[in-house]
């Protein structure tokens, strides 16, 4: 196969890049070794920033998520109980949506598809090779064959644990990670959340975080130990400590608990996000704890600089933002 841009990866960063490309005329093939049902049904945060839900929208994939997004135009502080609104709609005029990213990937997928863009389920075996010269290849094996694409540019989008980073050569990288002392416990609870937008609490207990996947579905999370063990850990304590944080703020309902579990804190960033014709994108350069919302924000601004970047290469021969694409992605990183 030949292609200009062989996207490795079908998550938010890989879907988007491939949709920015076809938008300029860019060609590209992305790979993906999950199915299409496990990355449509894997459940991600959700928070989209302003600016990241008007590219879903100008980018044509905006349109389920303008009817059943929710749109938060504050967030709530508590103080062991106090809740202090900080109104982003009189302060900057912005707002945040909550849309699953599991949503979004099911809007990026149609639109593929429907696009005729190529889009490779469940291959297996991906391996990179000459990423120095100017036709790298990507080799894998699909349905059982051997396949291999010939492209102008390799875009890595396949996460923390795929290969992409990995194939960097030794000495090339420079890794920064802290671990933090403390981990999250998150459930996904059939409730209600407390309030219609999010709750960040502080209190001398601990933190916790009270948030919403749907107005009938609560994120719930309580910060712990970073070597907690789930199982000492009942739906009854749970909910209990739940109740505590929240002080009284506002009313928690329960419900069936979906999911439990602690999530580690940390973060992992590397220098640079490129080697040769092959450039990472998010996750799979950048791990940011989840505090923040950050992680599918990021791998979208990633990709529009690339898009931009690879674009200006085919249209105008220049190169310029080709090698400075590590140092601006860092600079927001």
């Amino acid at each position: 196969m030949r292609t200009q841009v062989g996207i490795v990866g079908a998550g938010p960063a890989g879907l988007m890049l491939a949709r920015l490309l076809h938008l300029q005329g860019v060609e590209s093939i992305i790979i993906e070794n999950r199915s299409r049902e496990y990355i449509e049904s894997r459940i991600r945060a959700g928070l989209i920033e302003h600016w990241a839900a008007d590219l879903l929208t100008e980018v044509g994939v905006g349109a389920r998520m303008q009817r059943e997004g929710m749109l938060h135009w504050g967030i709530n502080i508590g103080i062991n109980g106090a809740l202090h609104r900080i109104d982003f709609k009189d302060l900057i005029n912005k707002r945040v949506t909550i849309y699953g990213q599991q949503e979004v990937v099911k809007d990026l997928v149609e639109r593929r598809l429907s696009d005729g863009g190529p889009l490779l389920f469940e291959v297996d075996g991906v391996t990179v090779h000459d990423l120095k010269s100017q036709r790298p290849k990507i080799r894998f094996t699909h349905r059982g064959r051997p396949q291999e694409i010939d492209c102008d540019f390799i875009a890595g989008c396949d996460g923390f644990h795929g290969i992409s980073r990995p194939s960097f050569p030794e000495g090339v990288l420079s890794v920064f990670e802290r671990d933090y002392p403390f981990g999250w416990l998150g459930i996904l609870s059939e409730s209600p959340p407390p309030d219609h937008e999010l709750i960040y609490s502080y209190t001398d207990r601990g933190f916790a975080l009270y948030t919403m996947r749907s107005p009938t579905l609560a994120r719930l999370y309580l910060q712990c130990d970073h070597d907690e063990d789930i199982e000492n850990w009942s739906d009854a304590r749970i909910w209990d400590e739940l109740y505590k944080r929240l002080g009284g703020a506002r009313k928690l309902e329960e419900g069936k608990m979906l999911q439990k579990g602690i999530t580690p804190m940390r973060s992992f960033v590397v220098e640079p996000m490129q080697y040769g014709r092959l450039f990472l994108a998010g996750d799979s350069a950048h791990i940011v704890p989840p505090t923040g919302a950050k992680g599918m924000n990021l791998a979208f601004a990633d990709v529009m600089m690339l898009s931009r970047a690879i674009t200006a290469f085919y249209k105008s021969k220049r190169d310029e933002m080709l090698e400075n694409y590590s140092t601006r992605c860092l600079r927001r990183v």
